[in-house]
């Protein structure tokens, strides 16, 4: 039997399926290949590290994959590679974690073996989602130097505001990066980086509505992440920045310690506030480009 970690490679397609499997034999993952929910079913035990799987079968979907990895190991990471959205797919739970790879990025097959290597190898939150336009966000934060903007007194006002104003522990300003999220101003607390796959904005760049965890310990994305635990994040609201054509670059957030909801009002303010830093965030990189 190999020493190497074990994946399930689920997907109705045969062609399909045996160019996913060797995207991640070639992570150095041992592969087995099943075609239905049914022999997925059946090939399941819990020697499995990862399953890796298309959402749409014949005989099923992934709500009907991720309830039978559940009831046979829930420790195992089920990692779903699919051209749907994340909000129509399962989502996991505290005892088990349910990533998404979407197919229409770049690289997509090799971005998934790195998810399910690492989840075989750690069994925790293995990865983040990424937006279908990644290559084009990617280059649009490239234009932004961080290190500049964190020297400039704007957003730090801006920040000391939202922590007035909404009563919050933590106010900040983070721009998102290929692996992390890198601060631009931060009241309450003296953060600087934090890895992309521990930061909730990861969540809040994905959509255009306001993010809200009420309670980070009741929400199954984020009760197991260490480093939410660490810096005391308990409840968090965060809008997306975007650059004028549209690409995610960034959040405007609230934390604090304690669970809390917002009222529509408050998250009203929040995206007002938003807006101001998207503003700031324009005229400062004009004035960086026109230079």
């Amino acid at each position: 039997m190999s020493d190497s970690p074990t994946v399930i490679c689920a997907q109705p397609d045969a062609g399909e399926r045996a160019e996913t499997a060797d995207a991640l034999a070639d992570a150095g993952l041992a592969v087995e290949e099943v075609g239905s929910v049914e022999t997925l079913t059946e090939a399941l035990d819990r020697s499995v590290d990862c399953v890796v799987t298309a959402f749409d079968f014949p005989d099923g979907d992934g709500f009907d994959v991720v309830d039978a990895v559940r009831s046979v190991n829930p420790a195992c990471v089920v990692a779903l590679y699919t051209e749907h959205a994340p909000s129509d797919l399962p989502r996991g739970s505290p005892e088990q974690v349910v990533e998404y790879v979407p197919r229409t990025v770049p690289e997509s097959r090799e971005r998934l073996a790195d998810v399910a290597a690492m989840a075989a190898a750690e069994g925790t939150q293995a990865a983040y989602p990424v937006p279908e336009t990644e290559t084009e966000r990617l280059a649009a934060v490239e234009r932004y130097d961080v290190d500049q903007l964190a020297a400039l007194d704007a957003f730090d006002r801006l920040t000391a505001l939202m922590n007035s104003h909404f009563d919050i522990d933590v106010a900040f300003v983070g721009l998102m990066d290929e692996h992390e999220e890198r601060f631009v101003a931060c009241e309450g607390a003296n953060w600087r980086t934090l890895a992309r796959e521990d930061t909730i904005c990861t969540h809040t760049i994905l959509t255009d509505e306001t993010m809200v965890v009420e309670d980070t310990h009741e929400d199954p994305r984020f009760a197991e992440v260490d480093a939410l635990k660490q810096l005391d994040i308990r409840s968090y609201a965060g809008v997306r920045l975007t650059d004028e054509e549209g690409n995610a670059i960034g959040a405007v957030c609230c934390t604090d310690s304690e669970p809390r909801r917002y009222t529509q009002a408050e998250l009203d303010d929040l995206q007002r506030f938003a807006a101001e830093v998207k503003e700031q965030l324009l005229f400062r990189r004009q004035l960086q480009e026109d230079a």
